[in-house]
């Protein structure tokens, strides 16, 4: 049972998985009462999404090295903090307004930039993802240079640019992409409702995040 379980799980989409560790998939009656036993945890939220990003651009391949390591680095800072005092930190607000109140929010290794970081690269991943379903007369590598034109290039220096450029150079065929994000067992009919049901859900963690970090003057920092 416990092993046709983890097969299971291995052929779902990375999709599916990060919808379901945000409770967005219809829970048994069992699991209903425990989901709602459970305070929901913006943290948590940001972490899972952000992880499930890292296994997909693992599967892509070093094709955009450069955000995994953004990202990875950024989820272990969070990781790192949420870990201390799981109950303090459980909530993006108490993180950022913390940092803010020391007056520590705006240094490199703050957790309140890397909030912002993995924030930039999560819309950036749902903008590419909604224009890969939505145009599929577009190469990946004009999706891609949109999406970085419109959510991260704004906020980045020169040799961040320099090295997405160089990146752009090893984008893959849409098809790949398209493989890898349907797993298994799903046709691309099932991936694009998946889709739709993440990017929904993604969509509010971000305005989520964005209402925090207006509300301390802390969403135009770029790159130090």
């Amino acid at each position: 049972m416990e092993r046709k379980r983890k097969e299971m799980e291995k052929a779902k989409s990375g999709l599916r998985l990060t919808m379901e560790e945000l409770c967005l998939c219809s829970p048994g009656d069992e699991e209903e009462e425990q989901v709602q036993e459970q305070p929901r945890s913006s943290t948590m939220d940001l972490l899972s999404v952000s992880k499930q990003l890292i296994h997909v651009l693992d599967e892509i391949g070093p094709t955009l090295l450069v955000l995994r390591q953004d990202i990875q680095q950024n989820v272990q800072k969070l990781q790192d903090l949420h870990e201390r005092d799981s109950s303090k930190y459980a909530s993006l607000t108490a993180i950022v307004t913390e940092e803010v109140e020391q007056g520590t929010a705006k240094k490199t290794k703050s957790c309140t930039r890397a909030i912002i970081w993995l924030s930039r690269s999560i819309s950036f991943s749902k903008y590419l993802l909604e224009r890969l379903l939505a145009a599929p007369e577009s190469s990946l590598e004009e999706i891609v240079e949109e999406a970085y034109a419109k959510t991260l290039k704004p906020w980045h220096g020169w040799i961040s640019s320099a090295a997405y450029k160089v990146a752009m150079k090893l984008i893959p065929e849409r098809e790949v992409i398209i493989a890898l994000l349907m797993g298994n067992c799903q046709d691309f009919e099932d991936l694009a409702e998946d889709a739709k049901m993440l990017t929904h859900a993604v969509q509010l963690l971000l305005e989520e995040i964005d209402a925090i970090l207006a509300k301390h003057n802390m969403d135009k920092l770029k790159s130090s």
